[in-house]
């Protein structure tokens, strides 16, 4: 990073100030008379040439700019995304006053207030080092920058008469108890407004940019705050550490759960509405050395169940698919680890099957979107209410259709067997690393492999990866290595999935980083995918017990790609980067 050369010093504000002159920024008289109030009023010249108006603060700034030979940049109406801002910490925002604003492959643009300040350089410098990135310094307005980090500084001042309110009451309840009595965040300072604003402020920010899940995590001397957005974490706020029962216990009331239950996990949920999207949070509450730690999960109720050709489903795996799902009868199974987007493609079959001709009954853990027409209940195991006793419940609701959230154990599968078995079509999802290893796993619970060979009809994995921002997506070249691994994973691909690209001419793309992506490449996601359909080949050597080795073998015969392949058929469409396809894929 290039540095100023010029330092806080006597001989820099005058030289600024002859620079002003100079360039016809401010008439030599007006300086002369602003020198002589300064005296007076302990204001220096650039605070007397905004206070008096002699000079817009954008227009002192780009002139500050021209005299350091530092680009400006007007931050004012800038839309910076989350990624980005949470390149660097919120505290040494705090403390340096500079921002992130942009990020262009690895450089990253930072806008600074004082280009003298030598211990910021140094922070910024070291920053970038540390992640392994250019740094690109700018000037910008007190009020700019201010603008940027004005949310995060409002919660630090949020947070500062959060902790002298909590201490006050604190103080007030000690004298009116025993001393011995041990300390505790008392409901009504939880409820008071402070700790209400933090935790508005954490869940709104999220749900304006477009998080998928909330994690609020304690360490030994201070609250973590890391918002997941298209898959990926990134801190976004350090609270102190004083502020931790108390919003923890606000969240609990919210999600109407126990408060006084801090040994055991708890699971709740609540809604809020924030502008015009509508969403509610699944919230998870586990016990760590250090306190409690919260993940929610934002599940947005406004937006649509996209289609299948949305999710990314194409060629002959939505063939399989759109075939499967039109039998009266049988086991659909869905596996990858969680957040890999089972449950929206459960809901997306859903939607084609709901009509009024059939009776579509779920049992879920818990009910994520409310699908009208489809009749859906929750698990509660702390009653009984689990997804075995649950699905002997719902086959006596006279159901065509059935969706059991996930198969965890045996009783579970024999019942999903047996209702399949019976003349019901059953959705459910698996805990497998990919679509062939479903069968073992199942034959693992105890279910005979006659059965699974007569109620299986179709197994797909899943996992999602980011998508390339259409609005700066640019191609790049394709070095020996990735293209010689492309064409080995190709083999075997069927033609008809080559739809987009020329596998004679392959290329492959990024997304440089724009205002729409807020400088990270990308803009959402979707999924990748594997479909093993129970073909009576398939059925045989599922009989035999075979190994998954020899299933895949002859499964590929029959045009079965896998999520790998799926992902780089998706890469040289220029859907997505070869780096997410190997982050999602290897194993």
């Amino acid at each position: 990073m290039e540095q100023p050369v010029k330092t806080n010093s006597v001989d820099t504000l005058e030289g600024f100030e002859k620079f002003l002159v100079d360039n016809g920024f401010v008439k030599p008289e007006t300086v002369a008379e602003l020198r002589a109030n300064s005296k007076e009023n302990g204001q220096d010249l650039m605070q007397q040439l905004l206070a008096q108006k002699v000079m817009e603060e954008e227009d002192l700034t780009k002139a500050k700019a021209a005299f350091f030979n530092i680009p400006y940049a007007n931050l004012k109406d800038a839309q910076i995304s989350t990624p980005v801002l949470a390149l660097i910490p919120q505290e040494s925002m705090n403390f340096y006053n500079f921002v992130p604003f942009e990020l262009k492959g690895r450089t990253l643009k930072v806008a600074i207030t004082d280009p003298t300040n030598l211990s910021a350089l140094e922070a910024l410098e070291f920053l970038g080092q540390k992640q392994n990135l250019q740094v690109q310094l700018y000037l910008a307005s007190e009020t700019g920058v201010g603008t940027v980090i004005g949310k995060k500084r409002s919660l630090k001042k949020v947070v500062g008469e959060a902790l002298k309110d909590i201490q006050v009451k604190e103080a007030v309840e000690q004298q009116k108890k025993p001393a011995e009595q041990e300390k505790q965040i008392k409901p009504q300072v939880i409820e008071e407004a402070p700790i209400i604003k933090i935790v508005d402020v954490i869940l709104s920010n999220a749900i304006e940019g477009n998080a998928s899940d909330i994690h609020i995590e304690p360490s030994e001397k201070d609250v973590r705050v890391r918002y997941r957005i298209d898959g990926i974490l990134h801190t976004s706020l350090m609270l102190p550490k004083s502020v931790q029962a108390a919003i923890v216990t606000r969240i609990k009331i919210l999600s109407n759960l126990k408060i006084d239950e801090s040994r055991l996990p708890q699971d709740g949920r609540f809604h809020m509405e924030v502008g015009k999207k509508s969403v509610d949070l699944r919230v998870s509450i586990l016990p760590l050395i250090y306190g409690e730690k919260i993940v929610m999960r934002i599940l947005d109720k406004t937006g649509s169940v996209p289609t299948l050709e949305q999710l990314g489903i194409r060629g002959r795996a939505a063939t399989w698919i759109k075939e499967n799902i039109k039998k009266t009868h049988g086991i659909f199974l869905i596996t990858g680890p969680t957040g890999s987007g089972k449950s929206t493609t459960l809901y997306s079959i859903l939607s084609i099957l709901n009509t009024t001709t059939v009776n579509i009954v779920t049992l879920e853990d818990p009910v994520e979107y409310f699908i009208p027409g489809v009749n859906q209940s929750q698990i509660n195991p702390e009653i009984g209410l689990t997804f075995a006793a649950g699905l002997r419940s719902i086959l006596r609701q006279d159901p065509n259709i059935v969706m059991v959230g996930e198969i965890r154990d045996k009783e579970t599968a024999e019942l999903a067997v047996h209702a399949a078995l019976t003349g019901h079509l059953v959705f459910s999802t698996l805990h497998t690393n990919n679509a062939i290893g479903a069968m073992p796993r199942m034959i693992d619970m105890g279910i005979e492999p006659f059965l699974l060979v007569a109620s299986v009809n179709v197994v797909m994995a899943q996992r999602l990866v980011r998508k390339i921002c259409t609005d700066c997506r640019k191609e790049i070249p394709l070095t020996k290595a990735v293209e010689e691994e492309i064409r080995r994973e190709l083999v075997g691909v069927p033609e008809e999935y080559f739809e987009g690209f020329d596998p004679k001419q392959l290329k492959v793309f990024k997304g440089e980083g724009c205002e729409k992506c807020g400088h990270t490449g990308y803009a959402g996601r979707f999924g990748i995918f594997e479909v093993l359909p129970s073909t009576t080949e398939i059925q045989d050597l599922v009989s035999s017990k075979v190994s998954a080795h020899k299933i895949y073998e002859v499964s590929q015969k029959l045009g079965m790609i896998t999520m790998k392949q799926d992902g780089i058929v998706k890469v040289l469409r220029g859907d997505t980067t070869m780096e997410e396809v190997v982050r999602v894929t290897t194993e």
